[in-house]
């Protein structure tokens, strides 16, 4: 198979609208082999097996369609295909004598041409295995990129062979996620511990809030300050994933203890699915109109009209009493829709830029407020971590560099991006890749850096054990002085 030139397009974006217009009709994806990717127009058909050719679709995708394609070194990707398509025959136990590297010259072409009469040998040897090889190695050259908002989907969204249900994986939540420790590790601290119990696997074995994780699967989390790739294992997102074996220290006890943890479904609390929750703290009932108190708020996705869920938040919590001040807790806060993100920020400021979008070619668009919100003119302090990204850090980024208000707790995930555009594949499946690239209101680079708070204000192992909130505190604090 000859790889072929990818035309020149325009950028696409993903836009999610309700539509009462004829359903168009049903599209076939891009079945030739080695066709260069399209955007979606409309429903597409039922999902295919993932087959190398999709994989070369993808290959193509990415070198014509990513920001940084046309710089890109191609053999990054192809090697690093090359050697999750090696881990997978390792942990099937199906070694393949064949399954050697073949020798690459940086010229696309060629360097692809070489790589697939590689892989159909091997895939030749084990055909039981043919669909999963395809599956791991297109997987593989997305994550090639290091870039957060490069993925590969199911139509519903999911990576592909992701199991249904209400949650799947461990059922813990640590301070540092395997998305932000492969693409931020910069924000990434030692030590790796437990964050929460959302059930299966983890509240089986009894983990509690608190307790350090020594060792993954016998790697350490951590070395040199660095967080290492073995973290990843613990968000499993492929039914494919292995069990997870942990060393623990409780450090209230000062016992240790391995644990092996498998991944699996487990129901989830719907008060965890809540993307907006709100309190009143510091604050009486106020009945005599005037209770007073602060406002706390808590946003864990920038999703469709989660802004206005806020916003109609504080205005009930408002309701007769004078509020003193707002804590709008994001940590943990994956990100979402940048135009939630800038309809929020333009409830604190007006008539200023809260980030710029940028093309390939240096050529920058300013992302304004929308000055038509009403301003809610509260004291306010954020409370950010290193579960802030995307979206998220374009809002925290712009509280920062436009002064709106105080960020207390750790440095964000440092994994932002520009625009993103969405391309069919030859198994219906979805490509997402960046087509630019995300500079702060003070044109800064955010990702893979992070911002920095105001008040650096971690949570401990021992906090967690013990139920405390530091950053909260610290909050409260600051709006009550």
């Amino acid at each position: 198979m000859t790889l072929i030139r990818i035309a020149a397009c325009g950028l696409a974006l993903l836009l999610v609208a309700a539509c009462t217009t004829p359903e168009p009709p049903r599209v076939q994806a891009g079945t030739v082999a080695g066709t260069a990717c399209t955007p979606p127009t409309g429903p597409v058909e039922a999902e295919t097996a993932t087959t190398i050719d999709v994989v070369e679709q993808a290959y193509l995708c990415i070198l014509g369609r990513y920001h940084g394609g046309a710089t890109l070194d191609a053999r990054s990707l192809l090697t690093t295909g090359f050697a999750a398509l090696t881990r997978e025959l390792d942990r099937s136990g199906r070694e393949v004598p064949e399954a050697v590297m073949p020798a690459l010259t940086g010229d696309r072409g060629t360097d692809w041409a070489a790589f697939e009469t590689a892989y159909r040998k091997i895939a030749d040897r084990v055909p039981d295995l043919r669909d999963r090889l395809a599956a791991v190695t297109l997987r593989a050259l997305v994550a090639a990129l290091g870039d957060g908002h490069a993925r590969w989907t199911r139509q519903d969204g999911r990576p592909p062979g992701h199991y249904d249900g209400d949650g799947y994986g461990l059922g813990l939540q640590t301070n540092v996620t395997g998305p932000r420790a492969d693409t931020g590790p910069g924000s990434a601290v030692a030590p790796l511990f437990v964050t929460g119990v959302l059930g299966g696997a983890a509240r089986a074995a009894g983990l509690r809030p608190g307790d350090v994780i020594e060792s993954i699967n016998d790697s350490a989390p951590f070395a040199d300050d660095r967080a290492g790739p073995a973290i990843a294992a613990l968000h499993p997102e492929y039914p494919e994933a292995r069990p997870v074996r942990l060393r623990l220290l409780r450090q209230a006890t000062g016992r240790r203890w391995s644990v092996t943890l498998r991944p699996g479904l487990f129901p989830q609390d719907p008060a965890d699915l809540r993307v907006v929750r709100s309190e009143l703290l510091d604050g009486d009932d106020g009945d005599d109109g005037d209770g007073g108190g602060i406002a706390y708020v808590r946003m864990t996705g920038f999703t469709p009209d989660s802004a206005n869920r806020a916003l109609r938040a504080i205005a009930r919590l408002r309701t007769g009493r004078t509020l003193s001040g707002l804590v709008l807790d994001l940590r943990g806060n994956g990100g979402g829709s940048p135009l939630e993100a800038t309809r929020l920020l333009s409830a604190f400021v007006h008539g200023r830029n809260t980030a710029y979008r940028c093309t390939a070619d240096g050529t920058c668009r300013a992302t304004p407020t929308d000055d038509t919100v009403e301003l809610l003119g509260l004291p306010s302090v954020v409370l950010v971590d290193r579960g802030c990204a995307s979206a998220c850090e374009h809002f925290s980024s712009a509280v920062k560099d436009l002064r709106i208000a105080p960020l207390v707790g750790t440095r964000t995930a440092g994994v932002i991006s520009g625009p993103v555009g969405t391309y069919l594949l030859g198994d219906n499946t979805f490509l997402h890749l960046p087509t630019g690239y995300h500079l702060g209101p003070n044109r800064e680079v955010i990702d893979r850096i992070g911002v920095p708070p105001d008040h650096h204000v971690p949570l401990t192992p021992k906090d967690a054990a013990a139920g405390r909130d530091p950053a909260l505190a610290k909050a409260l604090t600051l709006l009550r002085t």
